[in-house]
Order: C-alpha cells, then structure tokens, then sequence
C-alpha cells in the first residue's frame, strides 16, 4: 500500500468513526425518526454509506463499468424496514472492512471504467482509485456531518462532546 492510500484510508476510517461516534446510544426507534426537514434519517444514512461502499468497492474491483446492483436506488437514503441500529452498524463495519482491504491492494494510479449515469448515457468517464477512494471519504464526511445535525435534533446530544468527552 503506497502512503498516499494509507494517508486516504486513515482518514476515511476517521470520518467513519465520527459517524459512530454520532449514531452511539440512538434506539432502534431514533434510527428511523426524520427530526429536520430533510427526509435523511440516521439510520438512512448508515444504509447509503454502507450501499455506498459496496457500489464503488465493486466498481474498483470489476473495472468492467457495469452499474453495480443498487447503485441507483434511491431507497438507499431509508432505513430498511425492521432495521435496527445494530443490525446497520454491523452492515457498515462490514462493508467499510470491504472496502479497506481492496483499496489497501490496489494501484491508486489505475484507471477504472465508471458505470454510465442515467443523466450522460453513452458518455463514460474513468477515473483513477485514487479519485475513488477520495468520492468514499468526500460522501463519508459530507453525511456525518448530516448525521450531526440529525442527531442534535433528535435528542440533543453532541458529536463533537461526545467525540472529546
């Protein structure tokens, strides 16, 4: 692993675990409650980041550009029904080993075919890992800092106290 992907997994792993950090004591109830205007809930966002990671983990790995399943399905963004906040973290800590252990083997240099986007049909990028794992850590920090937010609305509670305390 060059120290360019470890320097981009270390702080990956940081934004992952903020977000643990936000979601710790939440019921099975809060994980699903919307307590602002957005239609994001905790448990939402577990469920996206997770999805999240298999999608481009697989679209680093096959490098065919096939759309991976799900990387459309915007029920992404719920709570699966019957969800709980155990069952989502155990998703998202298995996902994010995925993902660690391939980005960890891979060329942050190679060029990977992306799935062609339904908004640019017959237009196709690639992008380098690199760029990819950067994608997963952009998403990743962009939504804790939603769950952030989400949380505070539901019960009060802090993050940034939470993470010091």
């Amino acid at each position: 692993m060059t120290p360019e992907t470890e320097g981009i997994l270390t702080a990956l792993r940081d934004a992952r675990r903020l977000l643990l950090i936000t979601v710790q004591d939440i019921t099975d109830t809060q994980v699903a409650e919307r307590s602002t205007v957005s239609e994001l809930t905790l448990g939402g966002i577990l469920n996206h980041l997770t999805q999240g990671e298999r999608v481009w983990t697989h679209i680093m790995t096959d490098t065919s550009g096939r759309t991976p399943d799900g990387m459309w399905d915007m029920t992404q963004y719920l709570a699966p029904e019957g969800a709980t906040v155990d069952s989502l973290r155990a998703a998202y800590a298995e996902s994010a080993r995925a993902t660690d252990e391939a980005y960890a083997k891979a060329d942050p240099d190679a060029e990977v075919r992306l799935p062609e986007a339904p908004w640019e049909p017959g237009v196709v990028h690639h992008w380098p890992v690199r760029r990819i794992l950067l994608h997963l850590l952009q998403e990743t920090a962009q939504h804790a800092g939603h769950a952030d937010i989400i949380r505070e609305s539901l019960d009060g509670a802090s993050s940034t106290a939470r993470r010091v305390g």
